[in-house]
């Protein structure tokens, strides 16, 4: 599995003939390393419904014909712009054939910017056999304990910018709850209330727990 990171909160996993797409906010996003029109898909993932999340999904999943995941009511909205939609509440899973995402509580706030309030949520990833957790936009709880406990988790995708989600120092706390084999940072640096320093969280959740760190800069892949 490929693992990209497209800056913000976007991720692509692709195994040369799938590409699962998360978060696909690149208009608009000065750390963006594509283009909407330059990325394909055979899933999209949504997180929540805020602008710097849904961004270019509609468009995307119009022109590859991919369908998009994500809770109810915001899976409601995307569905009445003739865009197919899967609609899963917090706990619900759905099945494809790369595998399956399961909804899992985040705490954060939503409302799209057409005004659907919708819930928060995290994406629990498995990926041909390779289990990923993006954790959304969240601050710091306890439950993010419970996400692993069936499916350890091979790699943790962790917003760590602060003021609109947990900080780095909050971030390190997550990782040791998470207990992910590999932790990748985002949501930090795209805006200046979410800049922070990637490399002394790398440092502290090393020191502090047994997973590693990886920092991607957007474009950037690893390879799972």
């Amino acid at each position: 599995m490929d693992l990209r990171f497209l800056g913000h909160a976007a991720f692509s996993l692709s195994d040369g003939d799938t590409s699962v797409v998360i978060d696909p906010f690149l208009t608009g996003n000065p750390k963006a390393a594509v283009s909407a029109d330059d990325v394909s898909a055979t899933t999209l993932l949504l997180t929540h419904g805020h602008g710097d999340h849904i961004g270019d999904t509609v468009p995307i999943a119009k022109r590859t014909g991919a369908p998009v995941v994500a809770i109810v009511e915001l899976a409601g909205e995307i569905g009445g712009e003739g865009v197919e939609v899967r609609d899963p509440n917090l706990g619900g899973t759905v099945t494809f054939d790369w595998g399956w995402v399961k909804l899992v509580p985040a705490w954060h706030t939503s409302t799209t910017p057409k005004g659907t309030v919708n819930t928060p949520a995290g994406l629990l990833i498995n990926f041909k056999d390779t289990i990923v957790y993006h954790l959304g936009d969240t601050c710091l709880f306890s439950d993010l304990a419970l996400v692993g406990k069936r499916h350890p988790i091979d790699y943790a995708l962790m917003c760590i910018g602060g003021h609109y989600t947990m900080d780095r120092v909050d971030a390190v706390d997550a990782a040791s709850l998470v207990g992910a084999k590999t932790v990748i940072p985002c949501h930090y640096n795209t805006f200046p209330p979410i800049e922070t320093d990637v490399e002394a969280f790398k440092s502290d959740v090393e020191a502090a727990t047994g997973s590693s760190v990886v920092v991607l800069e957007p474009g950037e892949t690893h390879q799972a």
